[in-house]
């Protein structure tokens, strides 16, 4: 696919390395485990009640709320904590979008990934680092999805949006993965705007984490959009100090951030996790909020995850 790229991965990895190991579900590094136990020593009890316990110690020192869900999809363990609660999408949003994009490229519009798409200077939505410099040529639709990822960008999440019938078009996807819950309802940036009682542009941790484990492991996509959708995530330059932050640097991680700093203070991370080499992957999503004035805390999110992979018996 001549759109598959990853700015992270192009010099370390060829396309079809990058291939061999997403179609093995295996990483490109690992350490080993005795490295990574050292690094995070495990809990002295590990499992649900445990992640339950440290997770409600942190929500204290947190001032907020925390979502979380997490899956070995090797054995089906999973470890939760409100993860059925309802948490702003944010831009993990994009994500799905993404594989919306693809998925409607690969079964009614062929072409789709490769169209050129134009939007002028008002178009423009804070946070577009990549559409900014393209109102005069445009990028295409897989060039747009990269942005989208990668650096989350605003202008270019919208852009990607009207490829596949808007807010609604996405939620109609989301059904399509089974899931009854996550909706979009409005564009960039009015999506951001989220009080406790709002049920537009929400979804529940358990249900982006079951939407991210059929997107990257399952058959939601076709195995060459699959690969092009880690890559993305593979890709992903927002992350560093979210659910990578907590994990070993020796894991392979692909993840899609969302934040928010003002009014309620959201930030969230969903990923996929490849701890070594042909392992199969954890999926994980956090999700937080703040109460008005707090900002989003991204060593929060990098400790729920720490406690998320100490839960699954995975450090």
């Amino acid at each position: 696919m001549r759109y598959l790229r990853s700015r992270r991965l192009a010099a370390t990895l060829p396309v079809t390395a990058l291939a061999i190991f997403l179609s093995s579900g295996g990483a490109l590094s690992a350490g080993t485990a005795s490295a990574a136990t050292a690094a995070f020593p495990a809990a002295a009890v590990s499992g649900e009640a445990q992640v339950r316990k440290e997770l409600r110690e942190l929500e204290a020192s947190f001032k907020g709320r925390i979502g979380a869900y997490a899956i070995d999809t090797a054995t089906g363990k999973t470890v939760t904590y409100r993860a059925g609660e309802s948490f702003p999408l944010l831009s993990t949003f994009k994500a799905p979008l993404c594989a919306a994009a693809l998925h409607k490229a690969r079964t009614s519009e062929p072409g789709l990934m490769s169209k050129v798409v134009k939007w002028t200077a008002a178009d423009l939505k804070p946070n577009s680092p990549v559409t900014e410099k393209h109102v005069e040529d445009g990028l295409t639709v897989a060039q747009l999805c990269e942005a989208t990822i990668t650096l989350s960008d605003n202008t270019a999440g919208n852009m990607v949006l009207k490829q596949i019938g808007g807010p609604a078009g996405l939620t109609k996807y989301f059904r399509t993965l089974q899931d009854p819950i996550s909706r979009l309802d409005r564009w960039e940036t009015e999506l951001n705007d989220w009080t406790p009682k709002e049920k537009r542009d929400t979804t529940t941790p358990a249900a982006i984490s079951r939407d991210l484990r059929v997107l990257t492991v399952g058959k939601a996509l076709h195995a060459k959009d699959q690969e092009q959708f880690n890559a993305w995530l593979l890709a992903n330059k927002t992350g560093d100090e979210r659910i990578r932050a907590g994990l070993p640097k020796t894991w392979t991680i692909g993840d899609k951030t969302g934040t928010n700093s003002d009014g309620f203070g959201g930030g969230n991370d969903i990923a996929v996790i490849w701890p070594e080499k042909g392992a199969a992957p954890i999926i994980m999503a956090v999700y937080t909020n703040r109460t008005p004035g707090l900002a989003a805390d991204n060593a929060t999110i990098a400790k729920t995850a720490t406690i998320l992979a100490r839960g699954l018996g995975k450090l």
